[in-house]
């Protein structure tokens, strides 16, 4: 079993790319003196200064998070010599998923964060596309070198659907039209072995069963409407349409049995592990004008969930339910 959609999110923030550093730190020997321009504003030429900065910072934030990571989620757990893990029919995907929002919100942030240094387009698109691959990519060695895990080559396919689909938006339209999203319930499990079984994997706190929970997060494709039809007279720029992914009735990766540390076995196959697919209306917070550069702030961080509203959903049992408001 692997949890490693917990770890990719938590982290987030924290992503950088080594070898982006390195191209960077080359590019800004070269570039010309200039004239310091305002500090939050985005230059059009690159601005040495900045540069070094930004290499300096991502470096540290990212080594540092990777050290913190490396004692602190795999203490406890033994290591291994390195190995290959197939998880890719665990969870119902979910935790695929997982890893495609990470390494899209990842590479998104740090795309961002480099239009700040006045870099050629192409190349803050290459640097901060990739940083969340990179990032991820590292995390799955680890894993590699974990008995309890192993190197997922499925996981390291999802990091790459994750950053392409946002490097490729951003050399074909210079924007994120369609992005992903996340979203999260409370879920509640009976009284008895599936309570114990919810904790032990889940955790106990909203923030780790929010992280944690596959049975209650659901994950979304959101298209702006707008930005396939920027002519429209009619349509908002901030309305998207989003198309959501999750699933429940998940007791442990593959199948719903587990021994306990009594060393009880429980069998609740006749739960059954089911696909959930949702169609709801959704907003791109990142459209809406304002003037203030701490709202744009926010709402730059309010994107990265998908907006409450009314959902279809439809699963792989073949029931259809209209839910007023889901979240």
């Amino acid at each position: 079993m692997k949890e490693n959609t917990a770890r990719l999110t938590s982290l987030s923030h924290g992503g950088g790319l080594l070898a982006g550093i390195f191209l960077v730190l080359l590019n800004s020997l070269t570039a010309p003196a200039q004239q310091k321009p305002p500090f939050f504003s985005l230059p059009d030429t690159t601005v040495k200064e900045r540069v070094w900065m930004l290499s300096g910072t991502t470096a540290v934030v990212y080594g540092s998070s990777l050290t913190v990571l490396s004692s602190a989620w795999y203490k406890g757990y033994s290591r291994s010599s390195f190995h290959f893990f197939n998880d890719a029919r665990e969870w119902n995907q979910m935790d695929k998923a997982g890893h495609i929002f990470a390494a899209y919100l990842e590479g998104k942030y740090s795309r961002e964060m480099w239009r700040w240094s006045g870099l050629p387009r192409k190349q803050q698109i290459w640097i901060g596309g990739l940083s969340g691959f990179a990032y991820q990519s590292v995390i799955e060695v680890l894993d590699g070198f974990s008995y309890k895990w192993g190197f997922s080559w499925s996981d390291m396919g999802a990091n790459a659907i994750g950053s392409a689909l946002l490097i490729s938006q951003e050399l074909a339209w210079d924007e994120q039209r369609i992005q992903l999203k996340f979203s999260s319930h409370p879920k509640s499990y009976p009284e008895g072995p599936v309570r114990e079984k919810a904790d032990q994997l889940f955790g106990h706190t909203f923030w780790e069963r929010t992280l944690k929970d596959y049975n209650a997060q659901t994950y979304w494709v959101s298209v702006n409407l707008y930005s396939f039809h920027k002519n429209s007279t009619w349509l908002p720029r901030w309305l998207n349409m989003a198309v959501g992914y999750g699933a429940e009735g998940m007791y442990g990766g593959r199948d719903n049995t587990w021994t306990d540390a009594h060393g009880q076995h429980h069998d609740y196959n006749q739960v059954r592990r089911i696909r959930q697919f949702y169609l709801s209306p959704d907003v791109d917070f990142t459209r809406i004008r304002t003037r203030k550069k701490g709202v744009r702030v926010l709402f730059q961080v309010l994107n990265m969930m998908k907006f409450p509203a009314p959902a279809l959903e439809i699963n792989s049992q073949g029931g259809v339910k209209l839910h007023p408001v889901y979240f």
